[in-house]
């Protein structure tokens, strides 16, 4: 090539090498000869020459200056752009065709597979029709990542964990109903309390009447007489005493044993319509709004006044440890009180209507239920450690009564408008255990057997109902009918 050849390509090359030798050609493996014929010799290389010749694809020994990507380490698949297979060369194919199975296999898992095109369809620069599709990737069994392999797999891990277990069965019916007349339908009473000597106390119009769960031998404690009436009954923590609220403000004990007054306690201007012992006090609410504190080791009336409620106190309720005194009224006010403070140290008014229902948890100290009248309908739980609302649960009627089982961690309420129902809890979950019905009006009174197994509901319906709803303590199984009362219907006076 002369120099005037030279100026017209633009390109300066030495004088021994030709233009031709650097036509740039992608040579495909299939042609190694012509690939190796058209180079040249070492000697007559330029550095440019040689550097393009050093790093040659992995695919092909192409001398071509772009780069091109390996497609076998890309993630193509994943978005539908699997090259196609190449058709497959006559004679000696199959080997390489399977072992390259093998391997993506091995790289990509068994379903990596499915998403190539079958072999010898199309051009693999023919556009896909999933093109920029995203598919999620799911691991193949035999992947060392695959949730079988890390044993997450559901069939491995349904063998390993423990099944669950089948919900406790309660029977939907009660397994003895008393007549209870002239039994009043007032949401601000209590009127109904058992003893840990298994003794039913009832107040019905002017008397009380007791009924001994063990022989279901009934006996009037005592008659008020035509100017007066019973609000309230509640039995002290052994059993051989109980206090009666009356409708002119006083709070009368009586010996269970002996039928016998022991003592009566004024200081209420109006009804006494909730009790509640500790140890050694007796706590009285009323309708004046104040709550008294009586000791009966004293000859006073009463030791203490607490003034907190803005309305009727409806309810009253010691801790177990008698540390603190929780008292609900009608001011829709859940106050907690101490030992010595004349002021409540919680003032808690997320409820929205009366507070009647009140129980305290015999697992956990400081844990606290309460209830709210039909406008609230909530059942809420607190720490009144630092005054916290731990839950609230709408149970869709009013909240009558609240009972902490005592052999396993769950609640009973009772409930009035509109439903009349009465529903187990398990706690913390607040799952239901059971909702049984049969009262006609509202589920007004409730009372835990010192057996911790059955409960005993009163409503306006004037009926008493006993419902097996707990385990036992020992054995937490399904509970059973014990057998000691007859299925049929008996007065209790």
């Amino acid at each position: 090539m002369d120099s005037t050849q030279r100026r017209k390509s633009g390109i300066n090359l030495p004088a021994t090498m030709s233009e031709t030798s650097l036509r740039l050609e992608a040579f495909s493996s299939a042609s190694p000869a012509r690939s190796v014929s058209n180079l040249p010799s070492p000697m007559t290389m330029s550095p440019r020459t040689i550097s393009n010749l050093s790093s040659p694809s992995s695919k092909s020994t192409s001398c071509s200056d772009r780069f091109i990507p390996c497609r076998s380490s890309s993630r193509l698949h994943t978005f539908g752009l699997i090259e196609k297979a190449s058709p497959v060369k006559e004679g000696g194919g199959g080997g390489n065709e399977a072992y390259s199975r093998l391997l993506k296999s091995e790289l990509f898992g068994t379903d990596f597979g499915c998403f190539s095109s079958p072999a010898g369809k199309g051009s693999p620069l023919s556009p896909n029709k999933n093109m920029l599709r995203f598919k999620t990737e799911v691991s193949g069994p035999n992947s060392p990542y695959s949730p079988s392999v890390l044993g997450q797999d559901s069939g491995l891990s349904a063998e390993v964990s423990t099944p669950p277990k089948p919900p406790r069965k309660v029977p939907k019916t009660p397994h003895k109903v008393l007549d209870a007349p002239a039994l009043q339908d007032d949401f601000y009473l209590n009127l109904v309390d058992w003893s840990s000597q298994n003794v039913l106390a009832v107040g019905l119009g002017t008397c009380v009447y007791l009924w001994s769960a063990s022989n279901s031998k009934v006996t009037k404690l005592c008659d008020l007489g035509p100017n007066d009436g019973v609000c309230s009954v509640q039995w002290t923590r052994e059993g051989s005493y109980i206090s009666i609220g009356t409708n002119l403000g006083q709070v009368q004990v009586w010996d269970g044993t002996q039928c016998k007054r022991v003592r009566t306690l004024p200081g209420h201007q109006t009804r006494t319509g909730v009790l509640a012992w500790s140890s050694r006090i007796l706590s009285s609410g009323s309708r004046d709004r104040n709550i008294l504190q009586h000791d009966l080791r004293v000859p006073n009336d009463f030791i203490s006044k607490l003034s907190g409620h803005k309305s009727e106190v409806c309810g009253l309720k010691w801790s177990h440890d008698d540390r603190e005194l929780a008292s609900g009224g009608n001011d829709n006010q859940l106050l907690v009180w101490n030992q010595h403070s004349q002021q409540p140290i919680l003032r808690l008014t997320e409820h929205t209507a009366a507070v009647k229902a009140i129980t305290w948890s015999p697992h956990q100290s400081g844990l606290l239920a309460s209830g709210g009248g039909t406008a609230d309908r909530c059942i809420r739980f607190w720490n009144t450690t630092n005054g916290n609302q731990l839950n609230s649960v709408d149970t869709g009627s009013q909240v009558c009564n609240l009972a902490w089982s005592k052999n396993v961690n769950e609640l009973v309420s009772t409930h009035g408008y509109s439903q009349n129902q009465i529903m187990v809890w398990k706690y913390p979950s607040m799952a239901k255990v059971a909702t049984l019905t049969g009262h006609s009006l509202r589920v007004l009174y409730l009372a835990l057997s010192p057996d911790g197994q059955t409960i005993v509901t009163g409503a306006g319906d004037e009926t008493l109902r006993f419902w097996n709803v707990f385990p036992s303590m020992k054995t937490p199984a399904q509970v059973k009918d014990t057998g000691l009362w007859s299925l049929g219907r008996t007065h209790i006076r």
